[in-house]
């Protein structure tokens, strides 16, 4: 049976600590598993752009023993030019195993239905596991541990929120979240993440307001108010959020040692101020270096000796 990366949820606590502990040794001994995936091949079907989601898993492959096929917006037309299906059949006898950047879920799970050969989801609409698996690596590095820290997420309940609720369930790390009203996670997402938590000790909670979320948290998130594929939202969402920015003032009531998280590219002056990016406790570019590293573990997990066709 193949494998694939679709949710964080469809993986279990000792899966999700596996990937972070092999990320640890991929980034501690780079050279240890460099010819572990020769002649293997990614195909990285992407209708949205990316800085880091592309280049992390080319160079991730490559450092791998391996190789990457980037197949941009004008390349692959899913569902448009031919049906997703065939792409996915089509790709799966060239290629071992597929990233896919979506705008939509279903197109991810289409891929993965069909394909022989394993599919992650680099980003769709309602998930980004792979950033939540760097952000939860970076975490536990700086942290030194997961278990019982804080976690005080600030913005839109989007993907990247959505991901960090299913491993913060898997991983007994305390989520505070504070949306507007309007822009809460998904219902569906959220309900299981809570009913998830009171089975692994971890807690959730949602709040309309920033200031007692990031009461005496240990880590501060924020990420764009405004996604790829909302764009003509941004005025309005701009007011909706406009007291949702993470500031100094805000990190006041924060514990003194917080770190602040964004897994960018960030509108600095909207979300988040360049003080703060630029800051002492800013590790956002450590959260971008740790793509590559869970990349690989996660590469070798699907198609190293165990993984895979």
């Amino acid at each position: 049976m193949k494998k694939d990366f679709l949710t964080l949820a469809s993986l279990t606590a000792g899966d999700l600590r596996r990937l972070l502990a092999l990320a640890a040794r991929c980034k501690r001994s780079p050279r240890a598993c460099a010819a572990a995936l020769s002649g293997k091949t990614l195909a990285l079907v992407f209708q949205k752009p990316s800085v880091r989601t592309r280049v992390s898993f080319e160079v991730a492959i490559r450092r791998l023993g391996g190789s990457a096929i980037y197949l941009g917006p004008d390349d692959v037309y899913l569902g448009k030019r031919e049906p997703t299906k065939d792409v996915a059949r089509t790709l799966a006898r060239y290629v071992d195993a597929i990233v896919a950047r979506t705008f939509s879920h279903k197109d991810v799970e289409a891929l993965a239905h069909f394909a022989c050969v394993p599919v992650i989801n680099g980003l769709s609409d309602l998930h980004h596991p792979c950033q939540a698996l760097a952000d939860f690596f970076t975490m536990s590095e700086r942290c030194g541990r997961l278990r019982g820290i804080t976690l005080a997420y600030i913005g839109d309940g989007n993907n990247v929120l959505h991901s960090l609720a299913e491993g913060a369930t898997l991983l007994g790390v305390t989520l505070r979240v504070a949306t507007p009203a309007r822009y809460r996670p998904q219902t569906a997402i959220w309900k299981a993440a809570v009913k998830r938590a009171r089975r692994t000790g971890a807690r959730l909670m949602w709040s309309d307001d920033p200031r007692e979320v990031a009461a005496g948290a240990d880590v501060v998130y924020t990420d764009v108010w405004t996604s790829m594929g909302y764009e003509r939202e941004q005025a309005i969402r701009r007011r909706a959020f406009r007291a949702f920015q993470v500031d100094e003032a805000l990190l006041r009531v924060a514990k003194r040692r917080c770190l602040v998280m964004h897994c960018l590219p960030a509108h600095r002056g909207e979300e988040i101020t360049d003080e703060v990016v630029e800051g002492p406790r800013s590790i956002v570019f450590d959260q971008a270096e740790n793509r590559l590293h869970v990349q690989q573990a996660l590469l070798l997990t699907l198609l190293g000796k165990d993984g895979g066709r």
